[in-house]
């Protein structure tokens, strides 16, 4: 195969990999559903990067994980695009043609195979089980690892040719920048051992084993330390589910078939979702014993039976072990599978077919005809249906209805396509979506605070009540369901009532800023002035960058008759976080006339009615402090 050749495949791969994803350049954020998380409600990303942002990249949590590298490439996409999610799409799809593109150079650089190379290549880019981590912006983590995946392969193919020191660093480097990408690369010290069975052909005897495990010992140094923070952090965010909710007989049950869904799923890729909902309950009997006696049927098969076809044992073991992390055994949130989970696992079925199909037909007549129509049939299918799928994904009530018409009672789905509807400002259809979502599944806390919320928003205050009630009976332990009841409470004119309950939203979270504001507040309305100051200072020293808090505190030091000096202190810090604040403005400017500094008052009048010109308090302030200015000049 000539350069021409490789060259000519790899502008048809682009291009059919482009016309697949060129629509996402139009499509939108998924709010609802982690996309506020990442990027639209994210303070450090969305503007860019910054040295702050740097530093809370590594150090912080990210929508309860740890991957600095991947949101660092969000900040830069914030840097170019601001929020426009079409740019932000297109960094994806170039991220895709890319590890396309090195998925083709390794695996010929590794097998000098050149056809089979391209198909599993082609398979990759247009498979649409992929479409998820390509079209979802918060799934830039694993098209990110996967490159860093891709890049570690190589860098350590060129090691295992000529050995050296500055080689093995390139892949060590590559594969902590993976591990920063996504965790589940933890996996790739694994893959390079099978690797070093086929095609690098390492293995010569027992002893290499041995040898080749020790040269791997930095790596799984990496996934080790990788491990732990990733359970650290997973654990500290509430992602990974607890026993009680997911039993180990469950987890076992579903991951077995789990594993035969994906494989269906890679032949017949048809009801893809967004959300697979996880049974919580145990499977039927037969279900996982089908599951687990073909599981075992196709591994004896590979391993025993067919050995000598080693790329079948390392396709096999490839896909059974990159999905380990994300099987299920160790659960995170409530889904059964994810389509999203497929995209490093299924190279290895890949790999399979590519050069276990040809070799099945080594003896025909028209062997290479067969092939050649056969593959360019499957990738001619696999093309017109990640079109298709790519197109559900224009916006969140896109994803959402189809998701639903996918799946059978997915509550989750439901509850995301409330939030959306809630989003899109449809507050009435959100609540009868989260009715509905209730209905199927009463028993989720988070979802009824949520409902509340709108409710709320609606004035139904006393609805709002019942469910923020009910949260609270289902998690009595929630800081945020007893401060949202104790607002609607304050709005019910309940003071005693809302005090109670944001003082036990403050016994279960002593660090909720937001309840110590409200409360303080509260306080301030209840003439206990001293206490309110002490609220809202404990307040702003959790969360200092709080306009109204400063706002709120300099008001209550006004009214217990503080000193006006220190109440234009807290006027100023409001303004300085936030300058269209007119009420901190006009709090200023009154304080600074009681100070004899009516010019400066004067100008903050005139700042307040340029913000907003029907503002009769800055209108009536401006007034009396030019009336009191005329009066001092005489």
């Amino acid at each position: 195969m000539n350069k021409f050749h490789f060259f000519g495949v790899c502008v048809v791969l682009v291009l059919a990999t482009t016309a697949v994803y060129w629509q996402v350049g139009g499509f939108e954020f998924i709010p609802a559903f982690d996309d506020d998380l990442y990027v639209i409600n994210n303070d450090f990303v969305k503007v860019g990067l910054t040295k702050v942002g740097f530093i809370w990249a590594f150090t912080g949590n990210h929508a309860g994980n740890w991957h600095p590298l991947t949101m660092l490439s969000h900040m830069l996409d914030c840097e170019f695009y601001g929020l426009n999610a079409g740019g932000h799409h297109v960094t994806s799809v170039l991220f895709h043609i890319a590890n396309t593109l090195l998925l083709l150079f390794v695996l010929k650089y590794m097998t000098d195979k050149f056809w089979p190379s391209a198909f599993v290549a082609a398979a990759f880019a247009l498979h649409p089980m992929h479409v998820e981590s390509v079209a979802w912006i918060s799934s830039r983590k694993d098209v990110l690892s996967m490159f860093f995946w891709l890049l570690t392969i190589l860098a350590y193919v060129r090691y295992t040719r000529r050995p050296g020191f500055t080689r093995y660093l390139l892949v060590f480097l590559a594969f902590a920048f993976g591990l920063t990408s996504k965790s589940v690369l933890i996996t790739l010290p694994f893959v390079l051992l099978l690797l070093d069975y086929w095609p690098l052909g390492r293995f010569k005897n027992s002893g290499d084993i041995k040898r080749l495990i020790y040269e791997k010992i930095p790596l799984f140094a990496l996934t080790i330390a990788m491990s732990f923070v990733t359970v650290f952090v997973e654990r500290g965010f509430g992602t990974i589910q607890s026993i009680t909710k997911y039993p180990m007989n469950l987890r076992a049950g579903n991951a077995v078939v789990s594993y035969m869904n994906y494989i269906v799923k890679m032949f017949c890729p048809t009801n893809l979702s967004i959300f697979y909902p996880h049974p919580r309950q145990a499977l039927p009997v037969w279900q996982i014993t089908i599951a687990i006696l073909l599981l075992i049927f196709i591994t004896v098969v590979v391993l025993y039976v067919l050995r000598r076809n080693r790329y079948l044992t390392v396709g096999w073991l490839w896909f059974i072990g990159t999905l380990v992390p994300m099987i299920g055994l160790v659960q995170i949130g409530n889904q059964a599978i994810a389509d999203r989970y497929s995209y490093i696992p299924f190279t290895g079925l890949f790999i399979m077919i590519a050069w276990g199909v040809p070799q099945l037909l080594e003896k025909w007549q028209y062997r290479k005809v067969v092939l050649g129509i056969s593959a360019v049939m499957a990738i001619s299918f696999l093309t017109a249906s990640s079109w298709i799928q790519t197109s559900y994904w224009y916006d969140g009530r896109t994803v959402f209805t189809h998701a639903l018409e996918a799946t059978d009672n997915s509550y989750v789905v439901q509850f995301l396509m409330a939030r959306t509807l809630y989003i899109e400002g449809k507050t009435d259809e959100s609540i009868s979506q989260y009715k509905r979502a209730l209905e199927i599944s009463p028993n989720q806390p988070n979802e009824r605070i949520n409902m509340a919320t709108v409710l709320v928003e609606k004035g139904r205050f006393d609805e709002a009540a019942e469910e923020y009630k009910k949260a609270i009976d289902l998690v009595p332990k929630s800081a945020v369901a007893h401060n949202n009841l104790a607002n609607v409470l304050w709005v019910q004119k309940k003071p005693d009532e809302a005090i109670s309950h944001y003082r036990k939203a403050l016994q279960i979270k002593p660090n909720y800023a937001k309840a110590h504001s409200n409360l303080g507040r509260v306080l301030q309305s209840q003439g206990q002035f001293d206490l309110a100051i002490e609220q809202y200072r404990q307040s702003l020293q959790i969360s200092p960058n709080q306009p109204v808090v400063y706002n709120n505190l300099g008001s209550v030091i006004l009214n217990m008759g503080g000193e006006p000096a220190l109440a234009a202190v807290q006027f100023r810090e409001a303004l300085l976080l936030s300058p269209n604040y007119n009420s901190a403005r006009i709090n200023l400017a009154t304080v600074l006339v009681i100070q004899g500094e009516f010019d400066e008052a004067i100008e903050h009048y005139k700042q307040a009615l340029r913000i907003d010109s029907s503002d009769s308090r800055a209108r009536r302030g401006l007034k009396e402090a030019m009336v009191k200015r005329n009066k001092a000049r005489k």
